[in-house]
């Protein structure tokens, strides 16, 4: 990791600070549009503003992707691109549940070459680049072994887009039956650096935008694990897309019960 990638940690700890002390009690939150699901806060923005900022002073010639922000997916083809979700788990920060999670990725050329997630409220960082494994708190990182049978499995509800109901909670219940057990966190970023630490073994949503899954794709990656979209493709860089994420001895399975799923849709 380059001493400039070290900064990066450290930016995303001081954004955190902001996420822990946040105070919610007077206002502040926002519906994005009609979806009373789809929720911003003035901490999503102001984290993600500060975000910007201070790895524009690190890399001045850097553009963005960001949540909070009108965006143009050409950025993602130049040299320094860094896609940013300042708050992933607004709907659980608004609630105050203390589940939620930086993620900021940097891209060059539309290609990965550094991701990190960082969980404000258990200060754990999970961060890995091209190449050169994938790490907890400088600890390195591996996905599990377990076969289906043995595993636990997280998935996504796409809250935001109702018509994937159906889909996302039969493939829920047929991975109930399969598999050890299922969980739900609302946080893709997170759920993702799960399965690269080993912690839970698959995780699938229909529905997801870049910066939920940016960095949470090298990290599985780094981590010796295997990500695509349910099609089996790579998942889209610049638009909504779907996510297969699931150590190598669960990924064929998990592709097969997503796709037969669909095919029943």
């Amino acid at each position: 990791m380059t001493t400039k990638e070290k900064k990066i940690l450290r930016v995303m700890r001081r954004a955190g600070k902001t996420v822990r002390r946040a105070d919610l009690t007077s206002g502040g939150v926002f519906k994005k549009g009609e979806d009373t699901a789809n929720l911003v806060t003035v901490y999503d923005k102001a984290v993600q503003e500060y975000l910007k900022a201070a790895l524009l002073r690190l890399y001045p010639e850097a553009v963005f992707m960001a949540e909070e922000q009108e965006n143009d997916p050409a950025v993602i083809a130049a040299d320094c691109c860094f896609v940013i979700d300042p708050i992933d788990g607004t709907a659980n920060f608004v609630h105050g549940m203390k589940r939620s999670a930086i993620s900021v990725a940097m891209l060059s050329r539309g290609e990965a070459v550094f991701g990190a997630v960082y969980d404000p409220y258990l200060d754990e960082m999970f961060y890995a680049t091209r190449g050169g494994g994938a790490f907890v708190n400088g600890r390195p990182l591996s996905v599990s072994a377990r076969l289906p049978q043995d595993g636990l499995t997280l998935f996504g509800t796409t809250p935001y887009e109702k018509d994937y109901a159906p889909a996302t909670f039969a493939l829920a219940e047929a991975l109930f039956c399969k598999t050890r057990d299922v969980r739900r966190s609302g946080v893709a970023a997170l759920d993702m650096a799960y399965v690269a630490a080993g912690r839970c073994d698959m995780y699938v949503e229909w529905h997801l935008s870049p910066w939920d899954i940016a960095a949470g794709i090298l990290l599985v990656r780094e981590a010796g694990g295997v990500v695509s979209d349910l099609e089996g493709g790579e998942p889209s860089r610049v638009g909504r897309t779907s996510v297969c994420a699931a150590n190598p001895a669960c990924y064929d399975f998990l592709l097969c019960e997503a796709k037969a799923v669909a095919e029943r849709k």
